[in-house]
């Protein structure tokens, strides 16, 4: 377990998914198999994050042209817009207790948050969250930065412009491989496998 400490950070770097905002990848499944006329779980079976899935993560591909891959992967014939509607119903709500945790946070240390996302859940979450979003001073998507996590240049880039020292921001991130590119890059990571792991993780900072 990460050793955290009263006053050991100078600011707090949250994921988004799974984090701040719970995501139910079953609920685009569910949209897609119902518009392509299918079952869910052939299209499950199908459905991998491959290499169109980090090239839209990074904005190197279009929308369409990402919803045209998954078309030929996933074996169904539906349109761009059913496609969206499914990739978008994801988003689950808020994580238990994030929104009471966040705000008393941010009176005390600033917020980020660095997210592996692409331009159409970008478009989504910042309508759909503005209120709950508006306690991070920034977002650094993916997306928007060309870089994604656990890469070592996306940290450093992240790091940079947080402007203090690695060692001295706490990171949480669901998942194992982030947490490890975390602190390979000299971050304070937290792994978060349960939503009081935030709330344990800022009372043991004093937060």
């Amino acid at each position: 377990m990460t050793s955290l400490s009263p006053g050991s950070a100078d600011a707090l770097l949250f994921d988004l998914g799974r984090v701040v905002l719970d995501i139910d990848f079953s609920k685009a499944i569910a949209c897609w198999a119902g518009h392509a006329g299918c079952q869910p779980e052939s299209i499950l079976a199908r459905y991998v994050r491959d290499e169109a899935y980090r090239l839209h993560e990074v904005g190197k591909i279009s929308d369409a042209d990402y919803f045209a891959s998954l078309r030929a992967s996933l074996g169904i014939g539906i349109s761009d817009a059913q496609f969206l509607e499914g990739w978008n119903a994801i988003f689950a709500g808020e994580m238990p207790e994030i929104a009471e945790l966040l705000p008393r946070a941010a009176k005390q240390v600033p917020l980020y948050a660095f997210s592996n996302t692409n331009r159409p859940h970008v478009d989504y979450f910042s309508k759909e969250y503005a209120g709950l979003l508006g306690h991070f001073r920034e977002l650094y998507l993916s997306s928007s930065i060309g870089l994604r996590k656990p890469d070592a240049d996306a940290f450093d880039h992240v790091v940079a412009a947080i402007g203090v020292p690695a060692e001295r921001i706490v990171f949480f991130d669901d998942l194992e491989e982030n947490i490890e590119g975390a602190r390979a890059r000299g971050l304070t990571a937290v792994h978060v496998t349960s939503p009081r792991d935030v709330g344990n993780a800022l009372k043991a900072l004093g937060i």
